[in-house]
């Protein structure tokens, strides 16, 4: 019979795997005629995407949280300024961006994920966001009907099946 420390180890490894196995893989899309600097938290990173571009990040188990696309950025090392949805100046955001920024959110893990989309901060890029096994949302202009346009309106969110991936496209 294994010693209690032994069970101990060998049920956090269990777990660790089990979450590790839950993380879903977001893919974001750069369709827009111009550069986009997409960015989220809390999962952290921020890049700059030219037309057609892509950036891939794993969303462990677990995590709740939004990406959003800033645009008009001017960045000198890991600082600069966005014209839209900028976050402190930094090109790795820490904080949510400013408004006005159209976002993405997310909830991963469970049985089952929840996505949205919302402009309650505001209106600044067209966005489509989609998960493997669910509906697809687009956001094309600032009163769509795929949006939360105010904080209370809970009929905007949709669930995904556990250990989907998820697609944002930017100007889809």
């Amino acid at each position: 019979m294994a010693s209690p420390a032994v069970c101990s180890v060998l049920f956090i490894l269990a777990a660790f795997a089990a979450a590790s196995a839950r993380a879903a893989t977001f893919t974001i899309t750069n369709n827009c005629g111009y550069t986009v600097w997409p960015a989220g938290i809390p999962v952290g990173g921020g890049t700059q995407l030219d037309q057609g571009q892509t950036w891939t990040v794993n969303v462990p188990a677990g995590t709740s949280g939004r990406f959003w696309g800033r645009t008009g950025c001017s960045f000198n090392g890991g600082s600069g300024h966005c014209d839209s949805a900028d976050c402190g100046g930094a090109l790795s955001c820490t904080v949510s961006g400013q408004p006005p920024a159209t976002l993405a959110e997310f909830t991963i893990g469970g049985a089952q994920d929840y996505y949205d989309i919302s402009v309650v901060d505001g209106y600044n890029l067209p966005m489509a966001f989609s998960c493997s096994t669910g509906v697809g949302l687009v956001c094309r202009e600032p009163s769509c009907p795929d949006a939360y346009q105010f904080p209370t309106d809970d009929t905007k969110t949709h669930a995904c099946s556990a250990n989907s991936n998820y697609q944002i496209t930017f100007c889809p």
